[in-house]
C-alpha cells in the first residue's frame, strides 16, 4: 500500500520560509513525476510545482523565483522550499506522486500571517 506523509508547514511571517517534505512508502513503480499541490479556503486544488522522472520542472506562475521543487534520489522524499512567503500562499498543501495511478498525501497546513 502506498503511503505519502507531508511534513514541515506551520505558521510563518511574510516574507519567511519553510521547507515541506514528503515521504513515499510501499511499492511505487514507474513513477512519471512528483508533485506539490495546494488548496486556499473555498479554492480549488492547484498545482504548485512538479518534478518529472527526467528532472524537468514546472511551477505555477505565483511561485516562481520563490519555491524550489527537488526529490531525493531513491525518488521516496520531494522537497518544496518556500521562500519569501505570502500571505496568499497560505494553504494546504498536498504531494502527489503520478505513475499509472495518483497517489495523494493528507496535506500538511502552511500559513502565513504576521
Amino acid at each position: 500500500q502506498v503511503q505519502l506523509v507531508e511534513s514541515g508547514g506551520g505558521l510563518v511571517q511574510p516574507g519567511g520560509s519553510l521547507r515541506l517534505s514528503c515521504a513515499a512508502s510501499g511499492s511505487i513503480f514507474s513513477i512519471n513525476a512528483m508533485g506539490w499541490y495546494r488548496q486556499g479556503p473555498g479554492k480549488q486544488r492547484d498545482l504548485v510545482a512538479r518534478i518529472s522522472n527526467i528532472d524537468r520542472t514546472h511551477y505555477a506562475d505565483s511561485v516562481k523565483g520563490r519555491f524550489t521543487i527537488s526529490r531525493d534520489s531513491a525518488w521516496r522524499t520531494v522537497y518544496l522550499e518556500m521562500n519569501n512567503l505570502k500571505p496568499e500562499d497560505t494553504a494546504v498543501y498536498y504531494c502527489n506522486v503520478l505513475t499509472d495511478y495518483i497517489y495523494w498525501g493528507q496535506g500538511t497546513q502552511v500559513t502565513v500571517s504576521s
